[in-house]
């Protein structure tokens, strides 16, 4: 009997499952939030997450200051309603970051900061760069992490992009140790939220009671007046804010992001007498403006008068002043709620308020005729009145205007007018100087299509300056002017009310520098400017360069905003 072979069995393919490493999931995680640029400075316990960047088509843009980053995704946030991030390395990278994260805190801006860190396996031993990152940031924060596996990698980024959003915004911080970073595991094993699926809608629609209250109240008022303030940006309310002033005839004034809300001209829109509107009105409806330094936490508004807040953060409602009635929710919601509730009555009460609109018409022309002198002043070396009515005259409804500076900036906020909502940047409540070029590097990559402005203290353009060559880098022009007095003007000011002319110099008092010429020597465009006639041929030629550029005017150090001679800030 033949024996046959035995059948021979097929051989089995052993596919080992796909595998990714910590960096590509910060990469996809990033993707899924719809992050289309990360502002980073390199180090190498990062730079995984520039690998997955590169895969998932994310654009990274490298600055020269850690700070930069972290303002320019705060920036980011601000111009573009998404979250920034910036990403930088452990110990000094991310210590550097703090200010701008600390920034974005205090403005309510959405951004994730991750940082690198040393491995786990070298824990507590001494790694390069090794501090207590989340202890340094849990303060300034709504939420502050470190990740503890690779697989949790793009989830925890997820997570911290979701606490972002709890109640009014905030930044979020992660830090990744690098043997986490650039670990690989099985890709079935790692958790990935679905974009769109991992956090619910933040518009909450306010107390339907409080609306009908508020809405109560503004109808029988006969001197309201309302403060559109930085969460009217934030929460897309423009429309909303615009058809409840128009609607119900009532006198508008804005601050920070909310700046822009109304354009110049309307009827509706009043700066210059918001102080004398404050003390005579009967009712005061605040929207997104914390009861802060800005306010005076809250004595400038007459204890008279019916004072009503609406905010994103209930623990903001009624903070340093009673309140009447407060709401919590998305402005946008409760406005557009309120006008519904107030068009359904026979009167809204919009007809009676014509002389108490009037009234305020004529503190205002009062005002701008007072000031009008300076405004068109001749005067060498050049009144900052000058110089800010000249920027104003200067920009179009397309022009993002960012101020970066003490008493400079100061003398803006009273004469320049954004043409359009979301066109003016400024640091927020921390006061920080640097902001504005890290805020022009995220506006012109964001918005490309839009002019981009900014006028900066010298005190201020030398914190951060050094990264207008990253601008000429990545090709993002820009129409810079420095208000040139060589000088920390608004704190001099103070040092010489409080210890006399002869300490009025000391720790304040910077050199002549001729900003211009830095412009050039990094690839950009630069004048100097004495002369006020000389302003505006200036910025048009700097517009037409099509470069980064600076203006640098010399201005009046012994001339000071009326917020700095009245020390509003510390009062």
């Amino acid at each position: 009997m033949t024996k046959t072979a035995p059948e021979s069995t097929p051989s089995l393919t052993v596919r080992e499952p796909e595998s990714i490493s910590g960096g590509h999931l910060v990469a996809k995680a990033l993707k899924a939030e719809g992050i289309d640029v990360i502002f980073t400075l390199c180090g190498g316990h990062i730079i995984d997450i520039y690998d997955g960047c590169v895969d998932e088509g994310i654009e990274v843009i490298d600055v020269r200051h850690e700070q930069v980053a972290a303002h320019a995704a705060d920036g980011y946030a601000r111009v573009t309603g998404r979250p920034g991030c910036a990403v930088v390395t452990a110990g000094p990278g991310t210590t550097d970051a703090v200010t701008g994260v600390a920034n974005a805190f205090r403005a309510e801006s959405p951004m994730l900061l991750i940082g690198g860190q040393g491995a786990l396996t070298q824990h507590k031993m001494g790694s390069l760069q090794d501090l207590p990152h989340v202890d340094m940031m849990t303060p300034i924060t709504k939420f502050a992490a470190t990740v503890p596996t690779t697989e949790r990698v793009a989830d925890m980024v997820s997570m911290a992009f979701r606490e972002c959003y709890h109640g009014a915004p905030g930044p979020s911080f992660l830090e990744i140790p690098r043997d986490v970073l650039d670990a690989k595991v099985p890709l079935d094993r790692a958790r990935i939220p679905a974009a769109g699926r991992y956090r619910a809608s933040t518009r909450q629609a306010g107390d339907p009671e409080a609306v009908e209250r508020l809405a109560d109240m503004l109808v029988h008022a006969r001197k309201p007046c309302i403060l559109l303030g930085g969460q009217v940006w934030t929460c897309r309310a423009t429309d909303a804010a615009i058809e409840l002033v128009r609607t119900l005839n009532i006198p508008a004034y804005m601050n920070g992001a909310g700046r822009g809300t109304l354009p110049p001209g309307d009827p509706h829109h009043f700066q210059l007498s918001r102080r004398y509107a404050f003390t005579n009105a009967d009712l005061i409806v605040i929207v997104g403006t914390p009861f802060d330094f800005r306010m005076g936490y809250g004595r400038r508004l007459s204890p008279t008068a019916t004072v009503v807040q609406i905010d994103l953060d209930y623990r903001t409602v009624g903070k340093n002043r009673d309140i009447d009635l407060g709401i919590v929710g998305d402005a946008r919601q409760i406005l557009s709620a309120v006008t519904q509730a107030a068009s359904g009555r026979v009167s809204n009460g919009a007809s009676g308020r014509k002389e108490w609109l009037e009234e305020l018409r004529a503190v205002e022309n009062e005002a701008y005729a007072k000031r009008l002198p300076r405004l068109h002043s001749d005067a060498e070396p050049i009144d900052p009145y000058r110089l800010v009515h000249e920027i104003n005259e200067f920009l179009t409804e397309d022009s993002i205007y960012i101020g970066d500076g003490g008493d400079i900036v100061t003398f803006s906020g009273q004469v320049v007018q954004p043409k359009s909502p979301g066109h003016w940047m400024d640091p927020g409540p921390l006061g920080t100087l640097g902001v504005g070029i890290p805020f022009v590097l995220a506006a012109k990559h964001a918005r490309p299509d839009k002019e981009v402005v900014a006028l900066f203290g010298d005190g201020a353009f030398s914190l951060t300056g050094w990264d207008f060559e990253t601008l000429v880098r990545f090709d993002l022009p820009f129409i810079g002017i420095v208000g040139n007095n060589s000088s920390m003007n608004q704190i001099r000011y103070g040092q010489i009310q409080k210890y006399g002319e002869a300490r009025g110099r000391v720790g304040n008092t910077l050199g002549d520098v001729r900003y211009s010429e830095f412009a050039k020597m990094l690839g950009g465009y630069g004048e100097e400017v004495r002369n006020p006639a000389d302003i505006r041929p200036a910025l048009e030629r700097a517009r037409e360069s099509g470069k980064p550029s600076l203006i640098n005017v010399w201005v009046d150090p012994d001339v000071y905003a009326p917020g700095t001679m009245n020390q509003t800030m510390y009062k």
